[in-house]
């Protein structure tokens, strides 16, 4: 990673935490218009169902950072795990501001019409998230390994999230949370180019 990537990376992660609180609060009367989202709409399932994707994403990436010396990657999986735990918290809290559950009886992605989509296994609820058995097998490798394995899991993880992401940018109805989801879109699709990059460098490359 050249230091303008890493430098981007890190820009990009405190842009994230800066405009967050100002979008928290303006959720509840986004553009003026005051409505609130019914709990079985895209706005709702969206936002529960991401919330559960984000925190995979944030339990991988701080098990690679205990597995690995290398900055290139620890720098990358502070960053992924503080902008969507930054971003998982402030989901939630629309949740709450509009005085809908965190939970549904409904499957998961049930909001885009694929709540019958088979399962990848144990743990994998949603698109692109890994296994109960794969982020177990991360926690058992060091170094290299752990690198390797991180960045494909996490690409995979990233494409799942795309998809989920841009299915509410098509679906949702919250101005500002069409908006964020666009941003997620837009930032992960860069982050699963950087991480092939890394991948490249180590001799690697995504897993599909």
């Amino acid at each position: 990673m050249t230091p303008k990537q890493a430098g981007w990376i890190t820009g990009a992660a405190a842009a994230a935490l800066v405009v967050a609180g100002g979008i928290t609060y303006a959720v509840a009367g986004d553009d003026g218009a005051g409505r609130v989202p019914s709990a079985d709409s895209a706005d709702a399932g969206f936002a529960r169902d991401m919330s559960v994707h984000h925190q995979q994403a944030v339990e991988m990436s701080y098990i690679v950072r205990d597995r690995t010396k290398d900055e290139e990657v620890r720098r990358l999986a502070y960053d992924i795990a503080q902008t969507q735990a930054n971003q998982r918290g402030m989901m939630i809290g629309w949740l709450d501001l509009w005085g809908l559950p965190k939970v549904s009886s409904d499957p998961p992605m049930t909001w885009m019409g694929m709540g019958d989509m088979p399962s990848a296994g144990e743990g994998s609820l949603m698109p692109g998230m890994a296994t109960d058995a794969q982020m177990e097998k991360l926690a058992t490798l060091d170094g290299k390994q752990a690198e390797v394995y991180y960045l494909q899991l996490m690409t995979e993880h990233h494409k799942g999230g795309v998809h989920m992401a841009e299915g509410c940018a098509d679906r949702c109805t919250v101005g500002v949370e069409k908006r964020l989801a666009q941003g997620m879109v837009e930032s992960q699709e860069s982050e699963i180019r950087l991480m092939a990059d890394l991948l490249a460098e180590r001799g690697a490359k995504p897993e599909k």
